[in-house]
């Protein structure tokens, strides 16, 4: 029988009462054991994944090991079986929402979540996680939508061991791309090599997508959001949200290293971090999870929502589906077939490119040489602007000269952002600030003022070398920031080129 009929029937003891919510390896139902008198969450498995011959005995192997997992932070499995084709586990049930629903929730209102809540949710996490890879489970499939907010007010993750019982159909594979690839690490995504730090990074992509509300790397195709992971810098949490605390900007920078050598080791460890960035950031870390207003609201529904696998119910009403999921697969195969043979090619032209190595160092957007030749227009660009406007100031270049600093500081920024070396910035810096003393000096003709202004000197050159050094100590960092600063410099110093050039043009 389908699952799509499978409320009102019997799974060995347990009553299928109402479905729940549908991903795409899953459906879920609300079922009720009469002899324990315990209402329970059954996973019932997509027939199309469970169809191959090795399936069944990876399927209970794996089982036993989930239901052995015994942590307030992992939602307990309490049987798994077969019956009439139909292959299941059976779940705690628990009353909450997802992250995935709450992070929704704040987005909506230009809101993200308290920075407290942000390192509790995060800590439970992690603490769940630990206690897992030490039992030797990866749990392969972190997302917003598998970590569970209950009323008790904590996180619970959901759906351990899923993405390994059925990791090995081509449907699953495409399946589960299409729901997590914007949390899933490069190696993950291009070679399914996973450990505890692909685990890691998953948990850095939630972290991300708190601070900034939404996820680093997305894209038009799955195919588009897994070379984004393999292969573009990370936007740095802070340029898109300024009001992120430093400290959590660090812990993001290497839970999501392209390389897995440089991230978090142990869920232990990337906790430890957590606690000490709070710490930096004097914020207080809650006992508890923040409850959301719809737990507090008597006009809302008491009854329980559990959604442990794919979108929840209300994302599913969003995108026009019932609550059986019964367009979810549909929606799923469609772009499965677009997508799963172009990305199996680009597997194999990425792996024979880069030399096995999953997450090489992060490429140059544009060659050395082609740079260079920008950097010279750039600079020869504006002179030749400068002598197109002497028809209006014969006098421009008496007062507009310092114009050279800023465009020479233009072309080395984009030089820098191409070849992403940070050590370039020491000459910019040197040249931009520059380029605002001097065009204090031919505009004031107050050049007698160098007698005490010269000390500024000192400044600018020990502090453009400190800073450089600074971001150069982490390389992974100095490899990002040298082509996200280089960017943000290059429009800064034109920015300043076209004031130089106007206040050329006015005085005399």
């Amino acid at each position: 029988m389908s699952p799509f009929t499978l409320s009102g029937r019997n799974l060995g003891k347990y009553q299928i009462l109402e479905p729940l919510g549908s991903g795409g390896m899953a459906r879920v139902y609300r079922a009720f054991h009469a002899q324990l008198n315990r209402f329970v969450a059954i996973k019932v498995l997509r027939g199309d994944l469970v169809d191959d011959d090795t399936f069944l005995a990876r399927f209970r192997r794996e089982a036993q090991s989930v239901a052995n997992l015994r942590h307030p932070n992992i939602i307990q499995v309490f049987d798994f079986d077969v019956q009439d084709d139909i292959t299941f586990m059976v779940m705690e049930l628990l009353d909450g929402d997802t992250l995935n629903t709450r992070l929704s929730d704040y987005r909506v209102r230009g809101e993200h979540l308290p920075w407290g809540d942000m390192i509790r949710i995060l800590l439970d996490v992690l603490d769940g996680l630990a206690y897992a890879h030490d039992e030797g489970m990866i749990h392969r499939d972190i997302k917003p939508a598998n970590v569970l907010l209950t009323k008790r007010g904590q996180a619970v993750l959901a759906d351990f061991g899923i993405a390994q019982m059925v990791g090995g159909t081509r449907h699953t594979v495409s399946g589960a791309l299409l729901g997590t690839l914007n949390y899933m690490a490069p190696e993950q995504g291009l070679k399914n090599i996973c450990d505890v730090r692909t685990d890691l990074y998953s948990v850095g992509i939630i972290l991300y997508e708190m601070l900034t509300r939404q996820p680093p790397f997305d894209a038009d195709t799955p195919l588009a959001i897994l070379m984004k992971h393999v292969n573009d810098p990370l936007p740095l949490p802070r340029l898109v949200e300024p009001s992120i605390p430093p400290p959590f900007e660090r812990v993001v920078l290497k839970a999501l290293a392209k390389e897995p050598a440089e991230r978090y080791q142990s869920a232990d460890e990337m906790a430890q971090a957590l606690h000490t960035a709070a710490g930096e950031a004097g914020i207080e870390i809650p006992e508890q999870i923040s409850l959301p207003l719809s737990f507090t609201t008597p006009a809302l529904p008491s009854e329980s929502v559990a959604v442990f696998s794919g979108d929840d119910r209300a994302k599913l009403a969003a995108m026009g589906m019932d609550n059986t999921g019964a367009a979810t697969d549909a929606h799923l195969e469609q772009t499965i077939t677009d997508e799963i043979d172009a990305l199996k090619a680009e597997e194999q032209a990425v792996v024979a490119h880069e030399a096995d190595s999953v997450s090489d160092k992060l490429r140059p957007r544009q060659g050395v040489g082609a740079a260079t030749l920008t950097s010279i227009a750039l600079a020869v660009g504006g002179n030749l602007l400068m002598v197109m406007l002497m028809g209006i100031n014969g006098n421009i270049w008496r007062t507009g000269w310092p114009v050279e600093l800023f465009l020479v500081a233009g072309s080395m920024a984009w030089l820098m952002t191409a070849v992403s070396s940070i050590w370039f910035l020491i000459p910019i810096y040197i040249l931009y600030f520059n380029g605002f003393l001097f065009v204090y000096y031919v505009v004031s003709g107050n050049w007698d003022h160098w007698g005490f202004l010269w000390p500024l000197e000192i400044f600018i050159i020990v502090g453009s070398v400190w800073r450089t050094i600074s971001l150069a100590s982490d390389r992974q960092q100095a490899t990002i920031m040298s082509r996200q600063l280089g960017r943000r410099v290059l429009q800064r110093t034109l920015i300043a080129a076209g004031i130089c050039i106007l206040i050329s043009l006015f005085v005399s």
